[in-house]
């Protein structure tokens, strides 16, 4: 992945699991991030009021919560191109949690 200087600036939620995202450079991106919150921190974030704590970490330009969970910001600025195979992860550790 070619890495750029991208930060997210802002975040709004849009509903369950879905968030907008604005970065540094005045785009914006709405994520749907349902289909990866599976296993670990990220299976926390299925706890609506612990997502809705969602936060802009403006030492590292990226979204997290109080968990410790977070993204990228170029994952997220281009989650079109990782949602397939994030999603893909996520739902083998949803599988090792149900077996």
């Amino acid at each position: 992945m070619e890495y750029t200087d991208i930060k997210i600036v802002s975040v709004e939620l849009m509903g369950d699991f879905q968030l907008k995202l604005g970065f540094n450079n005045s785009e914006y991106r709405i994520v749907d991030l349902e289909p990866v919150l599976y296993g670990g921190l990220f299976g926390e974030l299925r706890n609506p009021e612990l997502f809705k704590s969602v936060r802009v970490n403006k030492d590292v330009h990226t979204i997290e919560w109080p968990n410790g969970a977070d993204f990228h910001p170029e994952t997220l600025y281009n989650w079109e191109n990782h949602k397939e195979s994030m999603a893909s992860a996520a739902a083998k550790r949803k599988f090792k949690e149900s077996a």
